[in-house]
C-alpha cells in the first residue's frame, strides 16, 4: 500500500478519505462512528473542485452539491450509467437506494490500520540493523526476545485497529489508537514513526507495572500547577509591567530603561544575538552587564551584583533582584520553546516583571498574574512610524531593489546565494544577518548596513530580523513566504509575518539608541515632541515579496489579527523528573520514563506540554552509559543536531567522558575532525560544498562542547581551545558561503513548487475562513509536529544553490 502524501487543502489523514473510491454508496446516510466511515475520492464521481458546474451555478468551495445524502444522483433515478464504473443499476433498485456496487467496504480506519502494521515491519528492520545499540537499553538482549516483542505488539495494533473500526477511538477507551492517529495528523508518516517506537518501548516496559505503581506515576504526573514549582517566588510580592504594542512601537526600550536605572536585574531575549546586543549597549554606556548564553560566559571586570543579559533558558530562578526584563512574551505559547518564557515569568524573583510582547499576549497574561497574585500594570504602546503594504511584487527582478531594503529567506545557503545574486544584479554591496552569525560579525555587518555613506545599500537576513535587531531597514522584502519542513511546503504564520514586515521603517538604530542614551546620561532629553511628529513622515515601512504569488499572503496577514494566546508552555522540572524516574526498574530507558510522564500528566487548561525533539533520541544514545539521572537530564536539554552525519558518535564520546569523569580534552576527541581545518576548501573530495556540510557540524559539535564545559568544567577542560578552533571554523565557513550561488533550473523548479503549495494552502486557508476559523489555525494544521521546519528548509534550499 503507498504511503499517502499531504496534498493541499487536506490533513494527512484525510488522504486516505481520498485515495480511492469503494462503495457503499457517498449519498447513504453514515452508520459508522466517529469517523469510521467509507471514503471516496470523489463526489458521484466527479472531483470536488470551485469550477463552475454545468448549470452554470459554482458550488460552495470544498463543499458537496446541496442534494439530499438520502437522494440518488439523476443519472442513479433514471437507471443510466454510473459515472467511471461502466455498471448500470435497475431503476427500481436506484430509486430504493437497496443496491450494492462493489463487495468492499473497507473503512479509513482501516487502511489506516494496514499502515501501522506496514510501520510495525519497518520498525522491526530498523531494530535488527541499526538500532540494535538502543534495543540492548530496553532490556530485550536476543533477536528471539525482539520478534516474539514485535509480534505481541503487531496483535496488539491489529486489535485497537478492530476497536476504531467499530467506533472507539477516544483516548480513554483506545490510548494506542489515539496516539499514532495523532501523531499522523500532525506529522504525517514521520512523526507516526516516532510514535511508534515509543508505542513499542510502552509495550515491552508497561507490562510488568502494578495498579500501585500506575497509581503513585499518575500522582507525579499531575502538572495542573506550575505555578506552585517555585515557592521562593511565590513568597514574593511582584508588580508586573506589561508592555504591549506592534513593532517598531518602544516597548523593549521603555523596559530596559527600567533596567538600566536598577541596582540588579536580568535581561532575558529569544536569540543570543539579542542578549548579546543588550550586553554591548549596556557596557558602552559605562553600565557593567555580563552576557550569559548557554554556550558562552562573559563577565565585565569588576562586576560585583547581579546584572546580565541573557538567552531566556539561562535566566536565574534564585537570585533575588530589582528588575527583569522578559523580551517576546508571546513566544511563552511557542509549542518548542515557550517553557522557557513561561519559567522565567513564573519563576525569576525580580521585584519589577516588565514583559514585553505582542497585543495578543493580554489576556492569557492577566490570567495568568491573577492566578499568581502580582499586580499587573498594562503599557500600551503605538508605532512610532506608519506601516504599509505594497501593490506590486518585485515580480523576481532584483534590479528593482532600492536603497534600504531588507529580503527575508529562511535558509543560511540561500542568504548566501541570495547575496551574490544582488551584487551580480545591482553592483551593489549586500550585508548578511542571521541567527547563527558570530555577535561581532553581526554587529559588523548591521553597522555597514545602517551607515548611509557606504555602498552596502542592502540587506539579506533570516527571520532573526523579527525578533527586535535594531536595522535601519526602509522595506522588507520576502523572498518567500513558506517554509519546507521535511514533508512539505507551509505558509508561516500571520504572527511571524506581522513580526519582521514590521521591522520595516526602524525608528532608530541601535548606533542611534546608544547616541541618544549618551545625550540622556547629559541630562537632556531622549525624545523631543517636535521631533516625534516629523519622523512618521520621514519612516514610513514598506513590506512586499519578491514573486507575486506570495504578496496576497502577506497583504492577508498585514489585515490580519493574530489569534489571542490560550496556553503558555511548560516542561516538568528535573526534580519532578527523576522523582518519577523513581518509580521505575534502574535498567528503565531514559527516554521511555521522559515519554510515560508526558503521556500521562495532567494540565491546566492555561498550559500546554512542550514537544519533545530531539531529547528522546539522545536518551537512547547515552543509554548504554553509566550515568547518573541528573546527567542524562543535562544532555538532553544539550543543543545538539542528530540529523547531522556523524553527531551521534560525538554525542556518544560526550556521554562516555562524563561516565568515566575523564578524556574530555578537546584533542582527544576522536569524534571531531579536527584535522579539516588544515584542508584547503576546494581540496575536500565534494569540493567546497562538501567541506561546507562538514565544517558545520564540526562547528555545532565544538558549541557542544563548550555548552557542556559550563556544566562539566572539570571534564571538558579545553574551553578557551574550542572557542580558538571555533573561530577558525567560523572563518572556513564564511569562506565556504562567499562561494554560493543560485543554480539558474533548480531555482525555477523551486519557486514552481513553492507557488503550486502557496496555491494549495490559499484554498485551504479560504475553506477556514468559512467555517469562521482563524489564518493560522489552517496553517497549524499543517504544521509537523517535531520542529519548526528550519533544518529542513535548509536542506531543501541547498538543493537549489551551487558552489563555484
Amino acid at each position: 500500500m503507498p504511503l499517502a502524501i499531504r496534498k493541499g487543502g487536506q490533513c494527512a489523514f484525510c488522504v486516505f478519505r481520498t485515495s480511492e473510491w469503494l462503495a457503499p454508496s457517498c449519498w447513504q446516510p453514515v452508520q459508522l462512528q466517529n469517523g469510521a466511515r467509507p471514503y471516496s475520492r470523489t463526489a458521484f464521481g466527479r472531483p470536488l473542485s470551485s469550477s463552475p458546474s454545468r448549470n452554470g451555478r459554482a458550488p460552495t468551495k470544498g463543499r458537496l452539491p446541496s442534494r439530499s445524502r438520502s437522494q440518488p444522483p439523476p443519472d442513479f433515478q433514471r437507471g443510466r450509467l454510473m459515472p467511471r464504473s461502466g455498471l448500470r443499476v435497475p431503476p427500481e433498485q436506484a430509486v430504493t437506494g437497496n443496491y450494492n456496487l462493489f463487495p468492499r467496504t473497507e473503512t479509513a480506519y482501516g487502511v489506516f490500520g494496514k499502515l501501522l502494521i506496514e510501520q510495525v515491519t519497518v520498525l522491526r528492520k530498523r531494530l535488527q540493523n541499526r538500532e540494535h545499540r538502543v534495543v540492548a537499553a530496553w532490556g530485550i538482549t536476543s533477536n528471539q526476545e525482539l520478534e516474539r516483542k514485535l509480534t505481541s505488539f503487531g496483535e496488539s495494533i491489529k486489535e485497537c485497529t478492530r476497536r476504531a473500526e467499530n467506533g472507539i477511538v477516544s483516548k480513554a477507551e483506545n490510548p494506542l489508537f489515539y496516539r499514532l492517529r495523532q501523531a499522523f495528523v500532525l506529522g504525517n508518516v514521520k512523526e507516526l514513526v516516532s510514535e511508534m517506537k515509543y508505542a513499542f518501548i510502552n509495550h515491552v516496559v508497561s507490562s510488568g507495572f502494578t495498579t500501585q505503581d500506575n497509581a503513585n506515576q499518575e500522582k507525579l504526573a499531575d502538572l495542573r500547577y506550575p505555578i506552585e514549582w517555585f515557592p521562593a517566588t511565590r513568597a514574593m510580592q511582584r508588580t508586573v509591567h506589561l508592555h504591549v504594542g506592534p513593532t517598531n512601537s518602544g516597548k523593549t526600550y521603555h523596559a530596559l530603561q527600567k533596567l538600566e536605572a536598577a541596582a540588579t536585574g536580568v535581561y532575558a531575549g529569544p536569540l543570543r544575538l539579542l542578549a548579546h546586543e543588550v550586553y554591548s549597549r549596556f557596557n558602552a554606556k559605562g553600565k557593567p552587564c555580563a552576557l550569559v548564553t548557554g554556550e558562552e560566559r562573559r563577565v565585565p571586570e569588576g562586576l560585583t551584583h547581579l546584572m546580565s543579559s541573557c538567552t531566556v533558558e539561562m535566566v536565574p530562578l534564585n537570585a533575588v533582584m530589582d528588575v527583569a526584563v522578559i523580551d517576546e512574551i508571546q513566544m511563552m505559547s511557542d509549542a518548542e520553546r515557550g517553557w522557557a518564557w513561561t519559567q522565567a515569568f513564573l519563576g525569576v524573583q525580580a521585584k519589577e516583571v516588565h514583559l514585553c510582547g505582542e497585543l495578543r499576549t493580554i489576556q492569557l497574561v492577566t490570567d495568568l498574574c491573577k492566578a499568581l497574585g502580582d499586580e499587573l500594570v498594562i503599557h500600551r504602546y503605538e508605532r512610532l512610524s506608519p506601516l504599509k503594504t505594497e501593490t506590486k511584487s518585485l515580480r523576481g527582478d532584483l534590479k528593482r531593489l532600492e536603497k534600504g531594503d531588507a529580503v527575508i529567506l529562511f535558509s543560511r545557503v540561500a542568504i548566501h546565494a541570495m547575496k551574490a545574486d544582488i551584487e551580480k544584479a545591482t553592483g551593489k554591496r549586500c550585508a548578511v544577518v542571521y541567527g547563527s552569525l558570530p555577535p561581532e560579525t553581526r554587529a559588523q555587518q548591521a553597522a555597514l548596513f545602517n551607515d548611509p555613506n557606504n555602498d552596502y545599500d542592502f540587506l539579506v537576513a533570516s527571520d532573526a530580523v523579527g525578533m527586535g535587531l535594531n536595522l535601519s531597514i526602509k522595506r522588507i522584502i520576502f523572498e518567500a513566504t513558506s517554509k519546507h519542513d521535511g514533508i512539505g511546503f507551509r505558509l508561516i504564520k500571520t504572527s511571524e509575518i506581522k513580526q519582521i514586515a514590521g521591522r520595516a521603517g526602524r525608528y532608530k538604530t541601535a548606533s542611534d539608541a546608544m547616541k541618544k542614551d549618551t545625550l540622556d546620561a547629559a541630562g537632556e532629553e531622549l525624545v523631543k515632541v517636535d521631533e516625534e511628529k516629523k519622523k512618521p513622515v520621514e519612516n514610513i515601512g514598506l513590506v512586499t515579496t519578491l514573486e507575486n504569488f506570495d504578496l496576497p499572503i502577506v497583504k492577508r496577514a498585514m489585515e490580519t489579527d493574530a489569534e489571542p494566546l490560550k496556553t503558555a508552555g511548560i516542561f516538568p522540572p528535573s526534580n519532578i523528573l527523576l522523582r518519577f524516574a523513581n518509580y521505575f526498574p534502574p535498567k528503565t530507558p531514559f527516554s521511555y520514563i521522559v515519554l510515560r510522564l508526558h503521556e500521562i500528566s495532567s494540565l491546566h487548561p492555561s498550559f500546554h506540554l512542550c514537544r519533545l525533539k530531539e531529547q528522546i533520541e539522545v536518551a537512547d544514545l547515552i543509554q548504554p552509559y553509566n550515568l547518573t539521572n541528573m546527567d542524562r537530564i543535562v544532555f538532553m536539554s544539550a543543543p545538539v543536531a542528530i540529523r547531522e552525519a556523524g553527531f551521534s558518535d560525538v554525542i556518544t564520546e560526550f556521554a562516555d567522558c562524563v561516565a568515566k569523569q575523564t578524556g574530555g580534552e578537546l584533542v582527544d576527541l576522536q569524534s571531531l575532525n579536527l584535522e579539516l581545518l588544515e584542508m584547503d576548501i576546494h581540496a575536500h573530495p565534494q569540493g567546497s560544498k562538501g567541506y561546507l556540510k562538514e565544517s558545520e557540524a564540526l562547528h555545532k559539535a565544538l558549541t557542544l562542547y563548550l555548552w557542556l564545559s559550563y556544566r562539566f568544567a572539570g571534564i571538558f577542560r579545553s574551553q578557551a581551545l574550542a572557542f580558538h578552533v571555533k573561530g577558525l571554523v567560523e572563518e572556513k565557513i564564511d569562506q565556504c558561503l562567499g562561494e554560493v550561488h543560485w543554480d539558474a533550473a533548480r531555482r525555477k523548479q523551486l519557486t514552481k513548487l513553492r507557488r503550486k503549495a502557496v496555491e494549495d494552502q490559499v484554498i485551504e486557508m479560504e475553506a477556514a475562513e468559512d467555517l469562521g476559523e482563524g489564518l493560522d489555525s489552517a496553517v497549524e494544521r499543517r504544521t509537523p509536529r517535531e520542529k519548526d521546519g528550519s533544518d529542513a528548509d535548509e536542506t531543501f534550499e541547498d538543493q537549489a544553490t551551487e558552489m563555484a
